[in-house]
């Protein structure tokens, strides 16, 4: 895969858009089956060149996938997407404590990330040995 990204601040400016700065054009160039794909995608950004020019603009764009699996693995061991919360301080305090979860399991060397949630769940007494909390 290729990627092509060009950026300008021409934008900045000439338009009544609070914080437009730069906008983007990234190009992507795949091949599947033999067949070459290009596919372009627009984006706006706040920063402005002098903080972020197009090569760290394209590594922070392919950054955010890497925020976007989190979120993956935190709505499906987690339900977070069907939570009810809506303080947006208890909404970060519980996004603070999935991420802590998914942590320990993950150096701990957990397989089946989400057979360990439930089973958790429905034996407390595991978790709480699992944490060295509680001795069997």
């Amino acid at each position: 895969m290729r990627r092509r990204l060009s950026v300008s601040s021409r934008l900045a400016g000439n338009y009544d858009w609070p914080g437009l700065a730069q906008a983007c054009q990234l190009t992507r160039t795949t091949k599947r089956a033999g067949k070459e794909t290009i596919e372009v995608v627009y984006a706006v950004t706040s920063l402005p060149r002098n903080l972020a020019d197009a090569p760290a603009l394209l590594s922070r764009w392919r950054g955010h996938w890497k925020v976007e699996t989190l979120h993956y693995l935190r709505d499906v061991n987690f339900g977070e997407d069907h939570c009810r919360v809506r303080n947006p301080a208890g909404g970060r305090a519980l996004a603070c404590f999935r991420n802590a979860a998914l942590n320990l399991l993950r150096r701990n060397q957990v397989k089946g990330v989400i057979d360990a949630v439930r089973d958790f769940v429905f034996a407390p007494k595991k978790l709480l040995s699992f944490l060295r909390i509680l001795k069997q």
